[in-house]
């Protein structure tokens, strides 16, 4: 995979999941007592053996630095690195302003590392996807771009891109968060979304990136922009999650975008099923972290509790 640069966008404020992104960026927020939401994209390219990344931080990063930091050190290992690039203004003293923004600004890190191919993939979200196989279907079309999506109900779709695909695999339609999403063929119920997982071929990115930039009505955007001015031209393929193989686990096209409270919740939820259908438990597809030198967890029964002498309840746990 040498040929191959993962560059992971981590660099979300998270207001919607307040009061959790008071001190931490989105993708440092904790999920399934274990984990921070960074840690699901970074167990896909890993367990992908993609072991080039790029993390790009922004806003109060300092806790996801030291997750990565002591959870995630490559160094040592020759040609594999996962590094975090604090966000600085090397063009101009202003913040990312988009999401193909943060790239640009960052360009220079692909030039020197020359891929091929690069992996550009959101950090939020909680989900298993092995990426070679996303980059081999990328590959076989001979696409210049390929966009991970799967199905969602037709209810829920105004908040993504919405997809129109032709019999090849072909993007032939893009709307960006449209207020009336069109349905797929056949299943009116239902519509195709963007992930917000992207495969470029590397010099065609750079070449985007660069006349977007100079693009002065642009909103240097992936999904608002960058999508919308490739698709007519041809070569823009989707990728469909669905056919996505894991090696131990059942078919599943799990994937919860965890951008709220109740829905950080309902994902937690979901873990708590007889059967769930996301699975920590995959000895074939591990899910590594940083686990804390913490002491136990300690229970005590409520009739052990005492009262201290000025009337507070004094717990042990």
């Amino acid at each position: 995979m040498a040929g191959v640069l993962g560059m992971i966008l981590a660099g979300g404020e998270g207001s919607r999941l307040r009061p959790l992104t008071e001190s931490r960026s989105k993708p440092a927020v904790p999920f399934g007592g274990s984990y921070r939401l960074i840690d699901f994209a970074l167990n896909n390219f890993i367990n992908a053996d993609l072991m080039r990344i790029y993390v790009l931080t922004q806003f109060k990063s300092q806790s996801l630095y030291q997750h990565m930091r002591k959870g995630w050190n490559l160094t040592g290992i020759t040609d594999r690195f996962i590094d975090p690039i604090p966000a600085q203004m090397r063009d101009g003293k202003r913040w990312y302003e988009g999401t193909a923004d943060a790239i640009y600004q960052n360009v220079r890190f692909i030039e020197l590392a020359n891929p091929e191919h690069v992996c550009i993939f959101g950090s939020d979200h909680i989900y298993k996807m092995d990426i070679r196989q996303m980059l081999d279907f990328h590959k076989r079309t001979e696409a210049k771009l390929t966009v991970s999506a799967l199905r969602m109900p037709l209810a829920e779709a105004s908040e993504f891109g919405v997809i129109e695909v032709d019999e090849n695999g072909k993007m032939i339609g893009f709307e960006e968060k449209p207020a009336n999403p069109k349905s797929i063929p056949g299943h009116p119920d239902m519509a195709l979304v963007s992930m917000g997982n992207y495969i470029f071929e590397a010099e065609s990115l750079c070449n985007e990136l660069r006349i977007d930039a100079e693009n002065e009505n642009s909103s240097h955007d992936f999904g608002k922009d960058i999508i919308p001015k490739m698709f007519p031209e041809g070569e823009v393929y989707v990728y469909d999650f669905s056919t996505n193989k894991i090696s131990g686990e059942k078919a599943t096209t799990y994937w919860r975008d965890v951008g709220t409270i109740d829905s950080y919740w309902a994902a937690h939820m979901d873990l708590l099923h007889e059967d769930p259908e996301f699975s920590l438990y995959n000895r074939k597809w591990p899910l590594h972290t940083y686990y804390p030198p913490l002491p136990p967890a300690t229970f005590v029964d409520a009739e052990h509790q005492k009262i201290k002498s000025d009337g507070q309840l004094n717990c042990w746990w």
